[in-house]
Protein backbone atom coordinates (compact mmCIF):
# COMPACT_ATOMS: atom_id res chain seq x y z
CA UNK A 1 0.00 0.00 0.00
CA UNK A 2 1.16 3.61 -0.47
CA UNK A 3 2.67 5.10 2.34
CA UNK A 4 4.39 8.81 3.30
CA UNK A 5 6.79 9.27 5.94
CA UNK A 6 7.12 12.69 6.87
CA UNK A 7 10.57 14.03 8.80
CA UNK A 8 12.95 16.63 9.56
CA UNK A 9 10.60 19.22 11.67
CA UNK A 10 12.38 20.34 14.90
CA UNK A 11 12.55 23.88 17.20
CA UNK A 12 14.40 26.48 15.50
CA UNK A 13 14.51 30.65 16.27
CA UNK A 14 13.13 32.66 14.10
CA UNK A 15 15.91 33.28 10.83
CA UNK A 16 16.45 29.81 11.22
CA UNK A 17 16.59 26.63 8.56
CA UNK A 18 14.62 23.13 8.46
CA UNK A 19 14.56 20.86 5.81
CA UNK A 20 11.67 18.36 6.14
CA UNK A 21 11.91 15.13 3.83
CA UNK A 22 9.04 12.65 3.17
CA UNK A 23 9.66 9.65 2.15
CA UNK A 24 7.46 7.77 -0.68
CA UNK A 25 6.56 3.67 -1.28
CA UNK A 26 3.90 1.82 -2.93
CA UNK A 27 3.56 4.31 -5.57
CA UNK A 28 4.67 5.07 -9.07
CA UNK A 29 6.35 8.25 -7.58
CA UNK A 30 7.16 10.29 -11.04
CA UNK A 31 3.58 9.92 -11.77
CA UNK A 32 2.37 11.99 -8.35
CA UNK A 33 2.26 15.31 -7.80
CA UNK A 34 3.21 16.30 -4.14
CA UNK A 35 2.70 18.77 -2.02
CA UNK A 36 3.16 20.16 1.20
CA UNK A 37 0.52 21.37 3.98
CA UNK A 38 0.35 22.90 7.06
CA UNK A 39 -1.96 23.16 9.85
CA UNK A 40 -1.56 25.27 13.24
CA UNK A 41 -3.16 24.76 16.52
CA UNK A 42 -6.85 26.35 16.12
CA UNK A 43 -6.01 26.65 12.75
CA UNK A 44 -7.65 25.23 9.14
CA UNK A 45 -4.69 23.14 6.89
CA UNK A 46 -3.72 25.16 4.53
CA UNK A 47 -1.58 25.16 1.35
CA UNK A 48 2.41 25.00 1.61
CA UNK A 49 3.89 24.06 -2.24
CA UNK A 50 3.88 21.72 -4.93
CA UNK A 51 5.61 20.22 -7.57
CA UNK A 52 4.63 18.28 -10.22
CA UNK A 53 6.08 14.93 -10.91
CA UNK A 54 8.74 16.11 -13.38
CA UNK A 55 9.82 18.78 -11.13
CA UNK A 56 8.83 21.36 -14.30
CA UNK A 57 6.04 22.77 -12.53
CA UNK A 58 6.32 24.24 -8.49
CA UNK A 59 3.55 26.64 -6.91
CA UNK A 60 3.85 28.35 -3.38
CA UNK A 61 1.91 29.87 -1.11
CA UNK A 62 2.52 34.07 -0.74
CA UNK A 63 3.74 33.38 2.77
CA UNK A 64 6.12 31.13 2.31
CA UNK A 65 7.39 32.43 -1.36
CA UNK A 66 11.26 33.05 -1.45
CA UNK A 67 11.75 31.63 1.79
CA UNK A 68 10.62 28.09 1.03
CA UNK A 69 11.82 25.70 -1.61
CA UNK A 70 9.97 22.33 -2.68
CA UNK A 71 12.22 19.65 -4.30
CA UNK A 72 11.63 16.20 -5.13
CA UNK A 73 14.30 13.17 -6.26
CA UNK A 74 12.83 11.11 -8.27
CA UNK A 75 15.17 8.18 -8.15
CA UNK A 76 14.93 8.17 -4.26
CA UNK A 77 11.03 8.13 -3.69
CA UNK A 78 11.80 11.37 -1.67
CA UNK A 79 10.40 14.78 -1.53
CA UNK A 80 11.87 17.78 0.15
CA UNK A 81 10.81 21.18 1.72
CA UNK A 82 13.89 23.64 2.46
CA UNK A 83 12.60 26.14 4.83
CA UNK A 84 14.73 29.34 5.61
CA UNK A 85 14.40 32.83 7.69
CA UNK A 86 11.82 30.70 9.59
CA UNK A 87 8.98 33.07 11.37
CA UNK A 88 7.13 32.08 14.57
CA UNK A 89 3.67 32.35 11.97
CA UNK A 90 5.49 28.99 10.31
CA UNK A 91 4.94 26.42 13.72
CA UNK A 92 2.24 24.15 12.72
CA UNK A 93 2.57 20.46 11.59
CA UNK A 94 3.63 20.12 8.09
CA UNK A 95 2.62 17.75 6.01
CA UNK A 96 3.42 15.67 3.12
CA UNK A 97 1.06 14.75 0.41
CA UNK A 98 0.45 12.64 -3.13
CA UNK A 99 -1.60 13.03 -5.47
CA UNK A 100 -1.93 11.29 -9.11
CA UNK A 101 -1.22 13.57 -12.08
CA UNK A 102 -1.48 17.80 -12.03
CA UNK A 103 -0.47 19.75 -9.23
CA UNK A 104 -2.88 21.63 -7.37
CA UNK A 105 -3.16 24.39 -4.09
CA UNK A 106 -6.31 22.28 -2.88
CA UNK A 107 -5.74 19.65 -0.15
CA UNK A 108 -8.91 17.87 -0.83
CA UNK A 109 -7.24 16.75 -4.14
CA UNK A 110 -4.60 14.47 -2.28
CA UNK A 111 -5.41 10.82 -2.15
CA UNK A 112 -2.31 10.37 0.30
CA UNK A 113 -0.96 12.23 3.27
CA UNK A 114 2.19 11.84 5.50
CA UNK A 115 1.56 11.47 9.47
CA UNK A 116 2.87 14.73 9.77
CA UNK A 117 6.05 16.21 11.06
CA UNK A 118 6.47 19.62 13.73
CA UNK A 119 8.01 22.93 12.97
CA UNK A 120 8.42 25.03 16.07
CA UNK A 121 9.54 28.28 15.35
CA UNK A 122 10.78 30.35 18.84
CA UNK A 123 11.04 34.23 18.62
Amino acid sequence: QVQLVDSGGGLVQAGGSLRLSCAASGLTFSTYAMGWFRQAPGKEREFVATISGSSSITFYADSVKGRFTISRDNAKNMVYLQMNSLKPEDTAVYYCAAKYGTTSRRGENYTYWGQGTQVTVSS
